[in-house]
């Protein structure tokens, strides 16, 4: 169970099943003491170890038709402290729908 710091306000009204997982295309550094399967790591920019990601940016644990986790039991330790509905999934998910807002242009004819 992920617990948040003390002051950490959750938002229980968020669920992941009604999320885009914009989660899974963040940047994730997989640390010495994480047990994701090496085919899935890459080396990113700065040198350290990243959950590796397709072409669209998705990590490549994630199961493209469902939109979860394949190694949900060996995620990487930052995964599992990333609350569903803390600020950070919150600001996640808004930051998303705003590129998509920006991305999708609407035109009235």
């Amino acid at each position: 169970m992920n617990l948040p710091a003390p002051d950490e306000e959750i938002d229980h009204t968020v669920a992941c099943s009604a999320c885009d997982a914009v989660c899974c295309r963040l940047t994730v550094v997989v640390m010495p003491s994480d047990d994701v399967p090496r085919h899935l790591v890459d080396r990113g920019e700065l040198g350290l170890e990243v959950m590796a990601q397709n072409e669209e940016g998705w990590c490549l644990a994630i199961d493209p038709l469902r939109l979860d986790c394949t190694i949900y039991a060996r995620r990487p330790a930052i995964c599992r402290e990333f609350a569903m509905g803390s600020r950070a999934c919150r600001a996640e998910r808004e930051d998303y729908r705003a590129a998509m807002a920006r991305a999708i242009p609407l035109r009235v004819v």
